[in-house]
């Protein structure tokens, strides 16, 4: 089977899992997942499973990137937040439906592979930092919309202050090897409304990058 015939399978399995949001399946459509895979796993681009990206971190099955992106409620006018830039798959989807991303990974190896991914896709709508996602983006910025790509035991305050008002933000929360639960949160007036939407397993949120040549990253 070609990799376009696995894409349209995959696409279909997504819809009869309750996937439907157009504009996030014609994301998924668009975007080329067997890019951001490793050359080993690239006839696995298009099943529904995490695939093993380096650095010790993976890539979500395409369920859970579609269900978090339709989740997140995304339009052309809005900046989002990724905290967790991994392979860059998740970024490209939202650099498909968002005015602009953001995005930090504290990898260098994975970010450097996600920026030359971009740039060979011509997203020039992402913004990407080497540094630590549990800080937040290091210049001051409110954001309508966060993502968080890894797991943490609470939602990282840096990252609710940077949530405007009415925004969303949607992360795991879970302890490491523990059951996680896919969390979103809603910025109100008086408050956060949180809302869990199922079991995930995701790779821990890690504070402080680690070092890179000429000493830690920014």
């Amino acid at each position: 089977m070609t990799l376009a015939a696995r894409k349209i399978r995959l696409l279909m399995e997504l819809r009869r899992a309750g996937i439907a949001d157009t504009a996030v399946l014609a994301a998924l459509e668009r975007v080329p997942r067997e890019r951001f895979v490793p050359h080993a796993f690239r006839d696995q681009a298009y099943e529904n499973v995490a695939l093993p990206i380096g650095q010790g971190q993976t890539l979500s099955q395409p369920e859970v990137v579609a269900q978090m992106t339709a989740q997140l409620a995304v339009d052309r006018s809005m900046t989002v937040l990724e905290i967790g830039t991994g392979s860059g798959y998740q970024a490209a989807i939202l650099a498909r439906l968002a005015r602009r991303v953001y995005t930090i990974e504290r990898h260098k190896p994975l970010l450097d592979e996600a920026q030359a991914r971009f740039a060979e896709l011509r997203l020039t709508n992402v913004v990407t930092r080497l540094g630590d996602g549990s800080r937040g983006w290091p210049e001051p910025q409110d954001f309508p919309r966060i993502v968080v790509t890894c797991a943490a035991a609470l939602p990282p305050e840096p990252l609710l202050e940077q949530l405007r008002p009415g925004g969303i933000m949607l992360l795991p929360v879970g302890e490491t090897g523990r059951q996680q639960e896919l969390v979103k949160l809603q910025k109100t007036e008086t408050g956060v409304r949180e809302t869990r939407l199922g079991l995930v397993r995701f790779v821990p949120l890690v504070a402080a990058p680690p070092a890179v040549a000429g000493g830690q990253s920014a």
